[in-house]
């Protein structure tokens, strides 16, 4: 491969053309706290000890890569983005609600453990892969904790006016409905029609409720207020005795044994029902959740251990598997979207899940060694006659180019959401002489807007696909996700679409690291990180709706930032107080300050108000940049492709060579450190 390291070469982060758009100074300054530090690893000593790095530390490994040629960096490095009014900052989020949707009324009596809760996972269409190797010899577990059962609260809602008798079963429905009274959801057609639709199925033909505008859920808000009420008035020590009863009754099912090794488990909770909220504009949103029955879970397990005791008295599990090719510990089907598989697997700190991480991030890295010869092939073919394998070439440089999903084909009545393979006429605008716009919801239905300068073949090519085609015909009409990553397998042993966007996430963040890191202070190391990380984040389109707290968090900032300022003109008048009697040799003893500040200012010295007056403004400044961060970053996502994208290696050695505790939030935070504990022995010379 040619050597060198000239414009085209660069990765997309590195590059000063790629967009417009403001890197603002983020703010690394602040103490970690206490509950956030990491405990003893298996071999008892303390994480920083771990990392700690001597200078002279001996270089092991081969894992350096010198090669600094075209064919080691992402394409989106050789290219320009171009920015103008379809700037990369103008990706909007449209919804940003969990598809997960607990029931309001459920909530507070059926907690959730947040740093657990993405291990029950909605089966996307091309993953897990499930390559046929065994992954353990014995498994033992205790199945899944269902949500309790409901509990009527005999307050009748209106109908017309007058009050109306409800089941338990019609009750618990209309009662998801009252407590979101006052959510966005409660005022959407689409939602409201959805739930309407199967509560009357619940209701039955006969009942007297027959339209949505006369029914009146106040009572049943009314009531729900007041129990909220009542929660917020227990004492600590009462609510401290119910979380620790909740604990005890759930203990057994957090842990598994894998092959004898006690290992937790992730999200063991059945999700209680409730009213499906969705993403964006989902068509589904307001549908009924049913509840999950034990007759809906399978359950995987060791074909010698005891198969977990169906709570539910006249029931049983839905199939009970000894599969040894799969991680997973039971499963259902999503009670809205029937296609989709829930899973719960081991917690994401389970060797289990590391070692499937780890060779994640190893086939990634493997995708260097070809991506040479892969962009060959598909440039060769992007002026192929046949049109099978010329949509494969042009899909492929989308997807390696910027970073794309591939997509996959949905039914009608599921969120309107493309990616590269599924992209529609509607979705691509060709934009003389050799630009194009694109515009379409992407997963999760966040908007990706941009518009990107791409080789005169690919133009001509996509201005072919959509040529004599209406707005919603498939740019794409000869392919689709399977196709092309079955033409990817060919290229590289188990490359497909998604391995793509790791390889140019994690490149891109080592590439920026190693390149923009200079000698300084932690905190400004930090920085760079987390500049690295918004590079990252923005090229994968990781974006976020505002959060509803932001402009109270703003306000808080400002009012501290002028209440710091406020302490600083202070000082600075006591202090040339200070001065003066200084220079006047006054008498030592004598104390400094307003007479009503008397007690409070003991006998200090310019120097000391000095000190402190430097402490203020250090806190200012820090103040100020957590300030811009924050509005810089508010609808920028950078957790998610820390977790799922960046091959933690590049960290963990970066923050050995560059002496940056990584026990520290600004860079990983507790639950990520376990989860990636496989990682942190890496060499401080690692480069992916």
């Amino acid at each position: 491969m040619p050597d060198g390291d000239s414009e085209d070469e660069r990765p997309i982060a590195s590059r000063k053309n790629v967009r417009e758009r403001k890197l603002t100074t983020i703010n690394a300054g602040g103490a970690k706290a206490d509950g956030d530090r990491d405990q003893n690893s298996d071999d008892e000593k303390p994480l920083a000890a771990r990392l700690a790095i001597s200078s002279a530390a001996p270089k092991t490994g081969g894992n350096v890569s010198d090669d600094d040629s075209e064919d080691d960096k992402p394409l989106t490095a050789r290219f320009n983005l171009v920015t103008g009014g379809a700037s990369r900052n103008s990706v909007e989020r449209t919804g940003g609600r969990s598809d997960q949707t607990v029931s309001a009324l459920n909530k507070d009596r059926w907690p959730s453990d947040a740093s657990d809760s993405s291990s029950v996972e909605s089966e996307p269409k091309d993953e897990p892969e499930h390559d046929g190797r065994k992954k353990w010899s014995t498994l033992v577990h205790n199945g899944v904790v269902f949500p309790p059962p409901y509990k009527p609260h005999g307050v009748k809602m209106l109908y017309h006016g007058r009050p109306v008798d409800l089941t338990p079963e019609q009750e618990e429905v209309a009662t998801m409905f009252a407590v979101m009274k006052d959510t966005e959801y409660a005022s959407k057609e689409t939602f409201i029609t959805n739930f309407f639709t199967d509560w009357r199925k619940i209701l039955g033909k006969t009942h007297i409720i027959t339209e949505f505008e006369l029914c009146d859920f106040t009572p049943i808000y009314e009531w729900h207020l007041r129990e909220k009420e009542k929660k917020s008035h227990m004492t600590s020590e009462e609510k401290k005795a119910l979380q620790e009863e909740k604990s005890k009754q759930v203990e057994k099912f957090m842990w598994a044994f894998v092959d004898g090794v006690k290992e937790k488990v992730g999200n063991f909770r059945v999700e209680p029902p409730g009213l499906f909220r969705g993403r964006g504009e989902h068509p589904k949103m307001g549908r009924l959740k049913r509840r999950i029955r034990p007759s809906d879970i399978t359950i995987n397990i060791g074909e010698e251990a005891p198969v977990p005791v169906c709570p539910t008295p006249g029931e049983s599990w839905k199939e009970v598997k000894h599969d040894k090719t799969v991680t997973w510990l039971a499963s259902w089907n999503d009670p809205i979207n029937e296609k989709d598989i829930k899973y719960v697997f081991l917690a994401a700190s389970s060797s289990l899940k590391g070692q499937s991480d780890k060779e994640k991030y190893e086939k990634a890295r493997k995708l260097k060694d070809y991506i040479g010869s892969i962009r060959a092939n598909y440039t060769k073919d992007f002026r192929s006659n046949d049109q099978r394998k010329k949509q494969i070439a042009v899909a492929t440089y989308l997807i390696d180019k910027l970073a794309l999903r591939a997509g996959n084909e949905k039914d009608e009545d599921e969120a309107d959401t493309v990616g590269c393979c599924t992209l529609k006429v509607e979705n691509v605008t060709c934009l003389p002489p050799n630009k194009l716009q694109f515009d379409f919801l992407g997963k999760d239905s966040i908007r990706y807007y941009n518009t990107v300068e791409v080789e005169l073949a690919v133009y001509e090519a996509i201005k072919e696909f959509c040529a004599g085609k209406k707005k919603g015909g498939h740019v794409f009409d000869k392919l689709d996700t399977t196709k092309l990553n079955a033409h990817l397998k060919n290229l590289m042993p188990g490359l497909t679409a998604k391995v793509f966007r790791t390889y140019n996430a994690s490149i891109t963040l080592d590439t920026f690291l190693n390149k923009e890191t200079t000698d300084g202070t932690v905190d400004e190391k930090a920085k760079v990180y987390q500049r690295a990380n918004k590079e990252v984040a923005i090229i994968c389109n990781h974006q976020r709706a505002v959060p509803k707290s932001h402009d109270s968090q703003m306000n808080k900032l400002n009012e501290k930032i002028d209440e710091l300022t406020a302490q600083r003109d202070q000082l600075n008048v006591e202090l040339e107080k200070a001065n003066k009697l200084v220079s006047k040799k006054a008498k030592k003893r004598k104390l400094v300050g307003s007479d009503g500040d008397a007690k409070r200012r003991r006998k200090l010295t310019p120097e000391m108000l000095q000190k402190k007056l430097s402490q203020v403004e250090t806190r200012i400044v820090e103040t100020d940049n957590h300030k811009n961060n924050k509005e810089d970053l508010k609808t920028v996502a950078l957790g998610t492709s820390k977790i799922n994208y960046l091959d933690p290696r590049i960290i963990v050695a970066w923050c050995k060579t560059h002496e940056v505790p990584i026990d520290r939030d600004k860079i990983f935070t507790k639950t990520i450190l376990e989860k990636f504990a496989w990682a942190m022995d890496v060499d401080p010379d690692f480069r992916f």
